[in-house]
């Protein structure tokens, strides 16, 4: 029985080989289309398990939305809402992305899910009843094509009452 060791030319192929793959993986994996979908649901899963920390990661400094709310308001409020919620589903549909340059607009139909509750109504009522999809306008901040930051969030249709302010 004969130990036949792979000559080095077999192995500058087989690392290059793995190289170029690796390497189309990620040009795949980093177009700005992708990034944005993976954050926006990762901003959702975020806001369904309540790691603010995360949440916060996601949302640049100059945030700003149709509603009044910054960067740190948006937080808030959130806590706020979600505290009286057991359990909450985030699910996205119909979504498409918009891409220029170092700026992308995420524009998808938002779908609430959760247990039973009168905060949890209130939100699934206004939520899954819109008829305008929400649009989450997110930024890249740097020249790292995975360092996306949402900028603003809107939606013509929903109305915050006066309550929530």
């Amino acid at each position: 029985m004969t130990l036949v060791l792979p000559s080095l030319r077999a192995g500058f192929y087989a690392g290059l080989g793995f190289a170029l793959v690796l390497g189309m993986y990620l040009l795949w994996l980093w177009q700005p289309q992708r990034q944005v979908r993976r954050h926006t649901q990762h901003l959702f899963e975020a806001v369904e398990k309540r790691n603010w920390s995360r949440v916060a990661e996601f949302i640049a400094p100059e945030f700003t939305d149709q509603w009044g709310d910054d960067h740190a308001r948006l937080l808030e409020r959130t806590r706020e809402v979600l505290r009286y919620v057991r359990s909450i589903r985030i699910t996205a549909s119909d979504a498409w992305v918009l891409t220029q340059r170092c700026r992308a607009v995420w524009t998808g139909k938002v779908t609430v899910e959760g247990e039973q509750g009168e905060i949890t109504a209130e939100i699934k009522s206004r939520v899954n009843s819109l008829a305008t999809p929400f649009e989450l306008e997110w930024r890249r901040v740097s020249t790292k094509p995975w360092d996306w930051k949402l900028v603003r969030v809107s939606n013509r249709s929903l109305e915050i009452p006066a309550e929530f302010e």
